[in-house]
This record gives structure tokens, sequence and C-alpha cells, in this order.
């Protein structure tokens, strides 16, 4: 989390470029502002951060799209941002013959009730940082130990459980969708 805080500060100060980047996380259990204990169900090593949301788990065959966006040089829009991240989401499912939605009342794209992305920001300055996660084939197991974005946890679903595709090209089509969409900002 240093990393991306480093970035935003110099990108505040004009010594960066925007950043997107793409990866995965060893299991991590991830803390935001308006986490609740009460959505810690078993002992886990959690790690507080700044973003926005609750309480979520990264794990290897999850998707993190982290970002640092100037929103000075765009539209000082954040639903519209939101409104994008949640778009490419929902056009990256379908490269995988998934159909997702976004709910206004639990942020995320869900695909038959069940999550299967979040999306957790902060903006400081009009600069938008962290991002998204999307559960490609990770181990939904790791969510029985907390309740992911204050929801049951037998809420979430990955694009294994979803399709039958191939899941290939993963990395190759985010960064596509992401850097198209993120230019309509």
């Amino acid at each position: 989390m240093k990393y991306i805080e480093k970035k935003v500060q110099n990108l505040k100060k004009g010594k960066n470029s925007e950043l997107i980047w793409i990866l995965e996380h060893p299991l991590t259990y991830t803390a935001g502002v308006s986490f609740d204990k009460k959505d810690i169900l078993k002992k886990i090593k959690l790690i507080k951060t700044n973003r926005g949301g609750k309480i979520t788990v990264h794990n290897p065959g999850q998707k993190i799209i982290y970002f640092a966006i100037d929103l000075n040089t765009r539209k000082k829009d954040i639903r519209n941002l939101i409104k994008v991240i949640e778009n490419s989401i929902i056009e990256f499912l379908k490269i995988y013959k998934i159909e997702g939605k976004a709910d206004k009342k639990n942020i995320g794209i869900w695909v038959k009730n069940k999550k299967i992305a979040a999306i957790g920001i902060r903006v400081s300055r009009w600069i938008a940082f962290h991002g998204c996660s999307i559960n490609i084939k990770n181990n939904l197991e790791d969510y029985k130990n907390i309740n992911p974005c204050g929801l049951n946890n037998s809420l979430v679903t990955n694009l294994r459980s979803e399709t039958k595709e191939d899941l290939i090209d993963i990395d190759k089509n985010l960064k596509k969708i992401f850097l198209k969409n993120f230019n309509k900002i």
C-alpha cells in the first residue's frame, strides 16, 4: 500500500504520470475505511487501508487493477469514474460470456446475485487511487473467514464458477478494456 501512496504523492506534485497496473496478491485480508469488526469471522491477519469500502480478501487467482488517475485533468466526477470502472468490468466479463451487472445498493459487479468484483477507491485532491478486484479462479473458501463488503460470505463467485470458456488472455483483455475506458473519464 505504501507503493501506491508514494505514486499518488508524486502525481500530486506533478512528478509522476497516471498509472494503472494489474497484479495478484498472496492471501491478504484488507479493510477499507468503513469496515466493521463484526465482519471478521475467524482470526486473520488484517491490513487496514485508506481505500473506500469494507473488508475483503485478495488471493492468487484474483486480479487487482490498481490505478492513480488525476481527475484534475479530466472530469471531476467520482460517480462517472465508478461507472467507468463498473462498465469496464462488465465489458471484460462479456468476453467470457458472463453477464454482469452493477448494483447501486452494493457497490461492485454481480453475476446471478453473487458478487464477482469489488470496487474500493479513494480520492484526495482529485487524485483517484486504489481500484478494483475481479475474482477469476481464486479460492473462494478464503472468504469464509469474513463477511466480504459486509455481505454473507456465500454471496461471492468467480469466473471459473460462472463460465465454461477458456480463461485466456486475462491480463491482456483487462489492460485493453481499462485503458480504453479510462480515456472516457
